[in-house]
């Protein structure tokens, strides 16, 4: 869950690396050699003898192991072994495990969060135990992580929620591997499944010793905690009896659980109880990616380095001159000379600028890597050639919004619109992180875009994207009275308060589709409904659809639409 500050732990880990190799070159057989040939004389015979003696030797057992021992690399980043599980630990992950039946049988919600919090107690527990301190950057991994979670409690759109979970165990991984270098970010996420699988045994372990030796201590505490469910169960039975208003108030509060949704449940318990042992293993004994070393590629002369690179940006130079006349005030002239119309100039520009940006940046990832770096002067060239070329592209980013803005105002916004365009919006702001680390160096630049990622997915999803189409939209619809009805159909719970604006009927049919999933959902418990559903739900109860289906056909409502 947080970065080692032993400094004892990277030597340590480097002479276990040394001494791994050096067993390996001590067991490591004779080269190889073809069966010898000759014509019967002596030295032939002594020469075939000298290779069967070889050949036997290659088959002993310690041949065989130094023929399978890991690679460098693995032990490098092998782990330390892991301090025994703590009861913190343990009781914490069956909570987890508890919480992920109970409250993510119904659907993804606060209970997420819920589910997500005893296994962050869990990893803070273990690593306590490993005495391993936390730094700024893993608070900051870890305060993040629990931010994103909160996204699909607050939003209603499957969308951002995704992203946002996907962005969580990115951060998580970063927390608890304390990784700071390109290899650490990237593989720090598969660490997850290694600590899974060593979690169990660690665990295990763990419920033995404590089984045999503290019987006395865990076994008063195991009935007290039976007696309480007990006491709770039958009393809460009588008491949801003689009473319905508190009937009613218990059912929301606690989880409706049948026979059929068994399987689930328990698969949910396993399922969480293991992603918490993962977590507090990988916290009491992370895998030190960091270690991984990627050399860098040959060094390249000046000329031979830099002739593609300036080629390249005068090409980005010519571009950009033309998208600056253009910008002021040479559409019509554009449109008139290419035949286009003036929504078709925009939405065919926006996806190869966008792909340009992506194609730059690895550009720019390969031309580092094959830089001239023989003293100070060739830094200061590279520095100043990859420089101009990001600042160049940044004006291509500029000129795709530009794009993207235009076609908005030809024909609406739509969810994929602003997914690309936040996307766009990101990868600019990735090119000013690279800008600057050449200027105040690229130590901090893998976290730096990694954080950065995780920000721009935890923005996305606290602006509403169907929130924000819809808002958008509304607003059209009273400035020009243009409103396309069937692409709302398609929109999340978020949008429903800016679709309760529109006069009748129109608010009705935009509605119909949300009304139509949460009347086929039925009945959510508090801890699987979102913000943004329970407001949809709120505004469709006071203010009900009314609009009937010939209505809504005639204005288009049941017609198809196309995402972009």
């Amino acid at each position: 869950m947080s970065e080692s500050t032993d400094g004892a732990d990277k030597a340590a880990g480097r002479t276990e690396g040394a001494a791994a190799q050096g067993a390996a070159a001590e067991q490591a057989p004779p080269a190889a050699a073809a069966p010898p040939t000759g014509t019967g004389t002596p030295a032939d015979a002594a020469a075939w003898h000298a290779w069967q003696r070889q050949q036997a030797w290659q088959r002993t057992p310690a041949a065989r192991a130094a023929a399978s021992a890991p690679a460098e690399w693995v032990v490098r980043i092998r782990p330390a072994k892991a301090a025994p599980i703590g009861g913190v630990t343990l009781a914490a992950t069956l909570i987890t495990g508890l919480c992920a039946a109970l409250l993510l049988g119904d659907g993804m919600g606060p209970g997420l969060l819920l589910a997500v919090v005893p296994a962050v107690i869990a990893a803070y527990a273990a690593a306590r135990a490993a005495r391993r301190t936390a730094r700024p950057w893993t608070l900051l991994w870890a305060v993040g992580c629990l931010a994103l979670l909160a996204v699909p409690a607050l939003r209603d759109s499957a969308w951002p929620s995704t992203l946002a979970i996907l962005a969580a165990l990115l951060l998580g991984a970063l927390a608890l591997h304390g990784s700071r270098t390109w290899a650490g970010v990237l593989l720090s996420p598969l660490g997850v499944f290694e600590a899974a699988v060593a979690g169990l045994g660690w665990a295990g372990e763990g419920l033995r010793s404590r089984s045999a030796g503290n019987k006395d201590r865990w076994l008063p505490v195991a009935k007290a905690v039976a007696v309480a469910a007990a006491l709770l169960l039958l009393f809460g039975t009588l008491f949801a009896s003689a009473d319905a208003a508190f009937a009613d108030l218990l059912g929301g509060l606690t989880p409706d659980i049948s026979i059929e949704d068994g399987p689930i449940r328990i698969v949910l318990f396993l399922l969480g109880c293991l992603l918490a042992v993962a977590a507090a293993r990988a916290a009491a004994a992370p895998l030190r990616w960091d270690r991984i070393q990627v050399s860098p590629g040959k060094a390249r002369s000046r000329v031979e380095w830099a002739l593609p690179l300036v080629v390249l940006n005068l090409l980005f130079a010519g571009f950009n001159a033309v998208q600056l006349a253009v910008l002021f005030g040479g559409y019509d002239k554009v449109l008139e000379s290419t035949g286009l119309t003036y929504a078709e100039y925009a939405r065919q520009g926006f996806w190869q600028l966008l792909w340009a940006t992506l194609l730059t940046l690895a550009v720019i990832a390969l031309a580092l890597r094959w830089a001239p770096r023989s003293g100070a002067g060739d830094r200061r060239f590279v520095r100043v050639v990859l420089g101009v070329l990001c600042a160049l592209t940044l004006v291509v980013v500029a000129s795709a919004l530009r794009r993207m803005d235009l076609y908005v105002d030809a024909y609406g916004l739509t969810v994929l619109r602003v997914s690309v365009a936040a996307m766009e919006i990101w990868l600019g702001l990735v090119l000013v992180l690279i800008m600057a680390a050449g200027v105040f160096g690229a130590r901090w630049l893998p976290r730096a875009v990694a954080g950065s990622a995780a920000a721009a997915v935890l923005a996305f999803g606290l602006l509403s994207p169907d929130g924000m189409v819809a808002e958008r939209n509304v607003a059209r619809f009273q400035a020009d009275g243009k409103i396309d009805l069937a692409y709302f159909q398609s929109l999340s719970a978020d949008a429903a308060p800016a679709l309760d604006r529109l006069p009748e009927p129109q608010r009705s049919c935009a509605l119909r589709g949300i009304g139509k999933e949460i009347s086929r959902a039925g009945d959510v418990p508090w801890y699987a409904m979102s913000l943004g559903e329970h407001r949809a739900r709120q505004i469709l109860r006071e203010r009900p659809v009314t609009a009937t289906s010939a209505v809504c056909s005639r204005l288009g409502t049941f017609g198809s639409r196309s995402e972009y």
